[in-house]
């Protein structure tokens, strides 16, 4: 098969869908990688590194494009819809439910969109979206701690704090993934950490992991209100699979945040969980409103590529190898893959995405 690796165009998006070891497993398998030209060198991969991995090298978007499987990491921006094809596989993230106009022109274009994030287990993990989580989760606090710094507009707390004064405090929703590493960089800085979450038997795994140096909350809207005002650090860590993140956080509930604390949305890419965030990049990250510097950069790990290109290509190399196989076919003998369809044929196919979009469901 004829695999095709664009180079990513999202604002300082430096990872790339496919890393030179991978592009070797593929060509010892037969499959023939077109690699557009520049698209590995942010990742610290370059031209020549491809084409001793048996890569094609080519130089316009053009010439990737026009293949059977398309491998990306962050999904398609509006100058690439013309560049899709019916009945081609794109394999990437899509995250949909936040995004009206992409599912719009994917179901128009009638290529066969593959997901990572929805891509899914028997035991419910999902293992291409847990990479990418694991390092969002570490940025999230190190991203926290810099826009804390009086002089990018934050309040000027120390988080790990110093003999004599205390230490910052970090306030998590979700224990999932984003919000378990997440704590985990916290704690390790010295922070008073509190996680919420509402899934009892998570906090309590939890408490095996961190023991008494995080404060473990059943979530709801009071208690909500109640931790965040001395929040210095407001993570937002909530996943709900295929869906938009439920609003946890209102105007109201920021307003009452010190002036110069910190929100970091991780859940900005499936529409974030708090009321006042609104996507931004990594060129312009930052914004302050009611009084608090918010950061929503939805492709976080693109500001570490070279670790991060690594650790997708780890999960995502044994589905590509299954599509590039066998092509739509590798859905049949591979539920868990088929659980990442999303789009096929004109129509919208997987269940949570429809519910978000029920008058495009039909």
């Amino acid at each position: 098969m004829e695999i095709g690796v664009p180079k990513e165009i999202k604002d300082l998006e430096f990872r790339v869908g496919l890393s030179p070891t991978s592009v070797r497993a593929c060509s010892d398998k037969g499959h023939t990688v077109f690699v557009e030209t520049g698209a590995g060198t942010g990742a610290g991969f370059a031209d020549e590194d491809y084409i001793q991995a048996g890569a094609k090298i080519v130089s316009k978007p053009e010439d990737v494009w026009n293949r059977e499987l398309i491998v990306k990491v962050k999904e398609p921006l509006p100058t690439e819809y013309p560049l899709i094809q019916k009945e081609q596989l794109l394999f990437t993230y899509l995250h949909l439910a936040a995004d009206r106009t992409l599912t719009e022109h994917l179901m128009e274009s009638g290529v066969q969109a593959i997901a990572y994030e929805t891509v899914e287990l028997p035991d419910r993990k999902l293992p291409l979206l847990t990479p990418m989580s694991i390092i969002a989760g570490r940025l999230a606090v190190q991203f926290g701690a810099r826009f804390l710094e009086r002089q990018q507009g934050g309040r000027g707390v120390l988080l790990g704090g110093v003999p004599g004064v205390r230490p910052g405090k970090v306030v998590i929703l979700g224990g999932g993934i984003v919000g378990t590493e997440a704590a985990r960089i916290a704690v390790g800085m010295g922070a008073r950490v509190q996680i919420l979450d509402v899934n009892v038997d998570r906090l309590a795994y939890l408490e095996t992991l961190f023991g008494s140096r995080v404060e473990y909350l059943y979530s709801s809207p009071l208690q909500i209100e109640a931790v965040i005002p001395d929040a210095d650090l407001l993570i937002g860590a909530v996943l709900v699979l295929g869906k938009k993140a439920p609003i946890l956080v209102s105007r109201d509930f920021v307003a009452k945040m010190h002036p110069g604390s910190v929100i970091v949305d991780v859940a900005v890419d499936q529409g974030g969980c708090v009321e006042t965030l609104r996507v931004t990049s990594h060129t312009n990250p930052t914004y302050v409103e009611e009084g608090v510097v918010h950061y929503g950069v939805p492709n976080m790990p693109g500001a570490v590529p070279w670790t991060a290109t690594q650790a997708l290509n780890n999960s995502t190399l044994p589905y590509v190898l299954q599509l590039a196989n066998g092509g739509i076919k590798a859905l049949e003998t591979n539920p868990s893959l088929a659980k990442g369809l999303n789009v096929q044929h004109h129509r919208l196919v997987h269940p949570a995405v429809r519910e978000v979009f029920p008058d495009l469901a039909d």
